[in-house]
């Protein structure tokens, strides 16, 4: 059987029946010519399923098998295991197919499978919406499946992507090798997952400590990123950190300045270094912090003050932790050296106690 379609239908051929020959640039209006039914039928069903994607054949499925629990004296349905071996597939994919329809019918989209009767037509959801209820991922039901699935559609994307790159990790491998964006999207992905994944960030700490070419890059990161913490401290808190460990209040003109070195630093792209514009930030502090201290004569003093406190507490660490307990045989570590340096140092202290009790009298 034949149809016979418009001509405008149709690919435009040359009239078989022309007495003159077309010219090259010149319209020759087709005539109507019988269509094959084979290609009508592909045509209609190719309409169909660009009208409506996948629901096309799920419809197929949800009319044709029966719901799980029923048997099969009690409806004209096929199990999907038979409708799979009828349509030489497997019944894995039926069942996929089964349950993105179970959960359009949940949603109220499309009719529950009981309401369905073998071979009935119902209006069935545009083709943008399949996907939002079909995967075509086994992994997709379990449990690391539904949670890719959660995460794909927070980032906007088919879940079916998603799915499909987790169950091929050489090709996701593949890809961020050869591939800068996709490196850098995976650099991204790791870092924001490190966020809430402590096992994760001891993992890649150990991976970067036992990689010698990567050492030395990350210790000049880290001295990069402390120094840009110094000025952000600065800017951002208004608080400066003394050489000698004070934490003060940072005068106004300072402030400025590390706001302004620190927007510099904060519009840099990523691809720039941000390392000789965090040290160019981090002496130009310093300088100015030294600076704040020497004008400011109370300041100045406290310095002082704070410097010999640190000093004298490290010294008395260091000389507590000289005991000889662990010497049983004083002859064995016994050094001349020793006797004077312990001496040097006893004079030492008995000089610095001397000033300090002279100047206590002499205050006011």
């Amino acid at each position: 059987m034949s149809v016979a379609v418009d001509p405008s239908e149709s690919a435009a051929v040359p009239s078989e029946s022309a007495s003159v020959p077309a010219q090259a640039d010149e319209w020759v209006e087709p005539e109507a010519r019988p269509v094959p039914e084979v290609i009508v039928r592909d045509a209609r069903e190719f309409g169909a399923y660009a009208r409506t994607g996948g629901w096309t054949f799920a419809l197929k499925v949800a009319r044709s098998v029966r719901p799980g629990g029923q048997s099969a004296a009690d409806s004209p349905k096929v199990s999907a295991k038979a409708f799979g071996e009828l349509a030489g597939c497997s019944a894995e994919r039926v069942l996929r197919y089964y349950k993105a329809w179970d959960l359009a019918a949940d949603d109220g989209l499309v009719p529950q499978f009981e309401a369905l009767v073998p071979g009935e037509e119902v209006e069935l959801p545009d083709a943008d919406v399949w996907l939002s209820y079909y995967s075509s991922r086994s992994s997709a039901g379990t449990v690391r499946g539904h949670a890719i699935t959660a995460a794909a559609e927070a980032e906007g994307i088919r879940p079916t992507k998603a799915l499909e790159v987790a169950e091929n990790p050489t090709a996701l491998r593949a890809a961020i090798l050869a591939d800068p964006g996709t490196a850098e999207a995976a650099r991204t992905a790791l870092l924001d997952r490190m966020k809430e994944d402590p096992a994760l960030q001891t993992e890649m700490a150990r991976a970067l400590a036992r990689a010698d070419g990567l050492k030395k890059a990350v210790a000049q990161e880290s001295k990069a990123a402390d120094r840009i913490g110094y000025v952000r401290q600065i800017a951002e808190q208004g608080q400066i950190r003394t050489p000698a460990g004070q934490t003060v209040a940072a005068p106004a003109e300072l402030r400025a300045e590390a706001e302004r070195h620190l927007s510099l630093i904060d519009e840099l792209d990523d691809s720039e270094e941000a390392g000789e514009w965090a040290g160019e930030a981090y002496e130009t502090m310093k300088g100015l912090v030294a600076k704040a201290v020497d004008e400011d004569p109370e300041l100045r003093v406290q310095e002082r003050r704070t410097k010999f406190y640190s000093s004298l507490q490290k010294a008395t660490k260091v000389f507590e932790e000289l005991t000889l307990d662990d010497a049983m045989d004083f002859d064995a570590i016994y050094e001349d050296d020793m006797v004077e340096r312990l001496e040097a140092l006893q004079q030492a202290i008995a000089s610095c106690i001397s000033a300090l009790r002279k100047a206590s009298s002499e205050a006011p």
